[in-house]
Formats: structure tokens, C-alpha cells, sequence
């Protein structure tokens, strides 16, 4: 099972396929100048904007245990690197949220596709 899997390594690639996922939703969305595209996708792809979604993903309860388990122990990993452009709280929050979206991707596509219809109908 990929939940034991590295976090930060299901965090790189949930980092990957989550911004995959933003970039078609917008491209489906009309939106053809790459300049624009970059403003929107931040809106979702930012740490701070991976912060707030998977806070409300908990606070809504709809992350299953495995889910919730794979995001603490990224948010817990040890380490204290983080961009300058966000404080480390933030930062863990985002790896949390990127590890879930890795770790859907490897185990759970259907799961992972609701997750993010979720995301997106917010």
C-alpha cells in the first residue's frame, strides 16, 4: 500500500498532479491567456490556498481516516525548510494536503477525482 510510501515523496508528486488538475480546470474554463491562467491557478495552487482547502476538507470531515493519516504525518515530518513567501505552518499544511493528493493519485483515482470536484465547486 502507498500510505507507507514516503510522504514528502507523495507530496512531490501530489504537488505535480494537483497543478495538472487546476491547469485543465481552468483551460476547460475558457481561459487562453497563459498570464491569466498563472493569476487563477495561484488561487488554488498557492500554499496558502492548499492551507485553507484541506482545513476545510477536515472541518467538513470529508477526508477518510488514510486520508487524514497521510496528511498529518507530512504535516509532522520533520524539517524546518519552507519558501520565504510563506510561514512554515502554512508551508506543512500544503505538504499535508499535496501528500493526500499524491497518495489519491497512486491508490484511489475515483476518490482522488471527488476530492478535487470538491475543491472546485467551492
Amino acid at each position: 500500500m502507498n500510505k507507507d510510501k514516503n510522504v514528502l515523496v507523495l507530496a512531490y508528486l501530489g504537488d505535480a498532479i494537483y497543478e495538472v488538475y487546476i491547469r485543465e480546470y481552468l483551460i476547460n474554463n475558457n481561459i487562453v491567456k497563459v498570464d491569466m491562467l498563472q493569476k487563477e491557478a495561484i488561487k488554488y495552487v498557492s500554499a496558502k490556498a492548499q492551507a485553507k482547502i484541506v482545513n476545510s476538507l477536515i472541518e467538513q470531515g470529508i477526508l477518510s481516516d488514510d486520508e487524514l493519516e497521510i496528511f498529518y504525518r507530512a504535516r509532522n515530518h520533520k524539517g524546518t525548510r519552507h519558501p520565504k513567501n510563506t510561514d512554515i505552518i502554512t508551508y506543512k499544511h500544503s505538504t499535508g494536503f499535496e501528500a493526500i493528493i499524491g497518495y489519491l493519485y497512486l491508490e484511489d483515482k475515483k476518490r482522488l477525482n471527488k476530492i478535487i470536484n470538491i475543491i472546485l465547486e467551492d
